[in-house]
């Protein structure tokens, strides 16, 4: 029997963590001083997050030598998600650590022979022009018709490497990028969908998914470098990344200054394009790991969906097969959410290869749910009552209370630094 997507993922996420940091406990520890300790709970917290994640975490370590050594670093994935499948990594770093720390990142190869598309990617990371930069280079575990850089068992590897990742205190949690070339396109592109919390920029080449894969919705603050060949049509990959182009642009015009984005159709040229403009344009971005405003549609990749996103866990979800959430602050201690159910209808399918490539939407509100919503002092005034409607009808009013354990239960949830929130407010209607 199929399991239920959330359940999934937590099978996935949970199995990697330190139990300690498992459950969050009904009883807190509160602060009733809302500055003055924040910054000394946060570092204990996040050195206590990272002390039980080295001891627990059940993967190596890749290697942060220069990038020219080819230090190879092998993954084993749980034969339960992937039988029979090692994910190598060559990894290493680029030029003089800055004083901020190694900006990351994942580069993913295309579906030719796999060892030589992982040689040229190798090779490719150390021409490019974006040192310092610490590179994580995978090569696909196994090969074959449909198989991809998002199926389930690489979600367990993505997971364990955003992670490690962040845990290390070279690293700079606000510049991870993710990109890649014809079949890393489209796990790159993906990738950044679904994860587009943590990816500062992504930047696939020579792709171009439906974007019922890969909801731009979803790119509020990870900006996005797209090229392609106008002539690469196999697949609709230049149709595909227009509608991509044409997207961001609506979106953008709806949310101006969150969705920055470059996507160009490359004239004359097929599916081998110039791979050098990516990695440059993506490195001069930078993450914003608590915006006041998104978007985020939860959708299925492989039968798995997140259950957090940004400063939002989802407890209990519609019964629809995606939502759609909305979240913005006012600065003035108001925050609205919108839940939606989600349906697609396909709009065009090709008859050559069967692709469903255009759909239209039909929103319709969640009836019922249920959110932790987590605050810090980058959303909201913790000194002031707070709050928070939902399909416009106020849920909560009243003070977030800030606890470790809350700040222990966003470590669990995230692994991230920059999101280590000290407040949160559960509702449900």
């Amino acid at each position: 029997m199929k399991k239920p997507a959330l359940q999934l993922f937590l099978l996935l996420s949970l199995a990697a963590l330190p139990s300690s940091f498992v459950a969050l406990p009904s009883s807190a520890e509160h602060f009733p001083d809302r500055t003055g300790k924040l910054a000394a709970m946060r570092q204990s917290v996040w050195t206590e997050w990272c002390d039980a994640l080295g001891r627990s975490l059940p993967v190596s370590p890749l290697a942060m030598k220069p990038l020219s050594e080819g230090a190879i670093t092998s993954w084993e994935i749980p034969d339960s998600l992937e039988p029979h499948a090692t994910l190598d990594f060559r990894s290493g770093t680029k030029g003089t650590e800055p004083e901020a720390g190694w900006p990351c990142y994942l580069y993913l190869h295309g579906s030719g022979p796999r060892d030589m598309e992982w040689q040229t990617g190798w090779q490719l990371a150390q021409a490019f022009d974006d040192a310092p930069a610490f590179y994580c280079i995978p090569k696909i575990p196994n090969e074959g018709k449909l198989y991809r850089w998002w199926q389930r068992g690489k979600l367990w590897a993505w997971g364990n490497l955003l992670r490690w990742t962040l845990a290390q205190p070279n690293v700079d949690a606000s510049r991870l990028y993710v990109f890649g070339i014809s079949e890393g396109a489209y796990g790159s592109q993906r990738l950044a969908s679904y994860y587009a919390d943590y990816f500062a920029a992504a930047g696939p080449m020579a792709g171009g998914e439906p974007l019922k894969n890969a909801p731009v919705e979803n790119l509020g603050h990870t900006a996005f470098h797209f090229h392609t060949g106008d002539q690469d049509a196999m697949f609709y990959r230049n149709l595909l990344t227009q509608g991509t182009a044409e997207a961001l642009d609506s979106i953008e015009r709806l949310y101006p200054g969150e969705y920055h984005h470059s996507i160009s159709l490359i004239p004359g040229r097929g599916h081998h394009i110039d791979y050098f403009p990516t990695t440059p344009w993506l490195s001069r971005h930078r993450r914003t790991p608590q915006p006041h405003h998104f978007l985020w549609e939860n959708m299925e990749m492989d039968s798995v969906k997140r259950n957090c996103f940004y400063n939002l866990e989802v407890l209990a979800e519609t019964d629809a097969y995606r939502t759609a959430y909305e979240f913005s602050t006012d600065g003035r201690n108001h925050i609205d959410i919108s839940v939606k159910r989600v349906e697609y209808a396909t709009t065009f399918v090709d008859r050559m290869w069967n692709i469903d490539l255009f759909f239209a939407r039909h929103y319709a509100d969640a009836e019922h749910g249920r959110l932790r919503v987590f605050l810090s002092e980058e959303l909201i005034d913790l000194n002031r009552p707070v709050s928070i409607t939902i399909n416009g009808r106020t849920i909560y009013e009243g003070r977030a209370k800030i606890s470790r354990e809350t700040m222990r239960h966003a470590a669990k949830l995230w692994g991230d630094p920059l999101r280590l929130f000290p407040a949160a407010v559960e509702v449900e209607w």
